[in-house]
């Protein structure tokens, strides 16, 4: 699907989606506890019916209602098992030391770019403590042999959600486990969320050590916090001169990316300097705003490159169509001032490209065009119907 917006500021009041981060940590912890969970989660999207299907194919049972889901705990694990991904890197890096620990053979299916996507070291710390890695196809992953507890190392540069998925893995052993990280740990606030969310369900992982045949106690029902990342869309319309109300934030949530409203304000004062290290998600949105403001250089960009695209490319892309100038160094973006033009962009199946280039759109001086809008399905299925709800201005097209 392509759309063409003309030009509008946004008004009107929305409410945050549920954090797609806090609802695959849930839904995990929930298929493994000791009797059925209710989560509260209205709105739902791809990535999150990846984790909710392949807690399924262990054998939970999910139930998808008009208000959340519900979860009944895997009684039996199957001894093979294939699980389907689809695009979403947060379910293969959660389920992948999830089946190492429960000694399933697992395959899994990946679609669009998740293939190329990094797992190492995860892959290589997996092999040294049991399990055995290969790559049948280009787009599946089989894993098997049984994870032991003991002592894991692994960087922490790469992916937190490496870390979290063998903070799930530890967590169904049943000897003690220690997870030890490797220079610095980058996005530490959604590893917090692991912990937070392990502790719902009474797993004690302080200093990441937890204690092997803990079980899961389930709270009952559970409500999922709004999604920051997401929302950050919306507040950088307010930044461009849109007035949204966006309700469901909760301002002390571990979500890294409640700091999109620090760099919002910081970016209508003046030029900053913004480190990736622990919100790479909000570069897209953020480089929006810098590019209408004064500017910004974003520091620590790496990671940027290996998400659902090389984000620092499709970024630089998205903003040069727009006609401002973004040059990148390996570690480096620079966002010039400027002002937004008609154009074409191409999301690049990118749901962050696809959302960004929309905020963009508002105050640009001519029409934008977004190829490739349908990707927001991955995290923000009823983006766009808010995004006409607000005012805004648009034509569709179907391929």
């Amino acid at each position: 699907m392509d759309i063409t917006i003309k030009p509008a500021l946004l008004q009107g009041a929305v409410r945050a989606i549920p954090s797609k981060s806090q609802a695959h940590r849930l839904l995990i912890c929930a298929a493994f506890a000791d009797r059925d969970t209710f989560l509260i989660c209205p709105d739902t999207n791809r990535d999150i019916e990846a984790t909710a299907d392949c807690l399924r194919a262990l054998g939970a049972q999910i139930l998808r209602t008009e208000t959340g889901y519900q979860v009944s705990p895997v009684q039996t694990t199957p001894k093979v098992a294939t699980l389907n991904c689809c695009e979403s890197g947060s379910t293969l890096r959660f389920m992948l030391p999830v089946v190492g620990a429960l000694g399933i053979d697992a395959t899994f299916l990946m679609e669009a770019r998740l293939p190329e996507r990094p797992l190492s070291p995860l892959w290589e710390e997996m092999e040294r403590m049991g399990c055995s890695l290969s790559r049948p196809t280009p787009a599946t992953l089989r894993c098997q042999g049984q994870l032991k507890g003991g002592t894991y190392q692994i960087r922490g540069n790469v992916s937190s959600q490496f870390i979290t998925g063998l903070l799930f893995a530890a967590a169904l052993l049943e000897d003690t486990s220690r997870i030890e990280i490797i220079g610095k740990l980058e996005s530490e606030p959604y590893v917090v969320m692991t912990q937070q969310t392990l502790k719902l369900f009474d797993i004690d992982s302080t200093g990441y050590q937890i204690k092997g045949g803990q079980k899961f106690h389930s709270p009952g029902t559970v409500t999922v916090e709004g999604d920051w990342s997401n929302g950050a869309f919306f507040l950088a319309a307010n930044a461009l001169g849109s007035q949204i109300q966006l309700n469901g934030l909760n301002p002390l949530s571990p979500q890294g990316d409640r700091a999109a409203a620090h760099w919002l304000d910081a970016l209508s004062q003046g030029h900053c300097t913004i480190s990736a290290a622990d919100i790479p998600d909000l570069v897209p949105i953020l480089s929006v705003v810098a590019g209408q403001k004064f500017g910004a250089k974003f520091t620590e960009i790496q990671r940027l490159r290996l998400k659902e695209t090389d984000r620092v490319a499709t970024v630089c892309a998205m903003l040069h169509a727009l006609g401002i100038t973004a040059t990148a160094t390996e570690d480096t973006l620079v966002v010039s001032p400027g002002t937004y033009h008609g154009c074409t962009i191409h999301a690049e199946n990118d749901h962050r490209i696809a959302m960004s280039a929309a905020i963009a759109a508002t105050t640009a001086t001519g029409p934008v065009t977004i190829l490739n809008a349908d990707s927001v399905n991955k995290s923000y299925p009823h983006f766009w119907e808010e995004y006409r709800r607000l005012g805004g201005n648009y034509e569709q097209y179907i391929r």
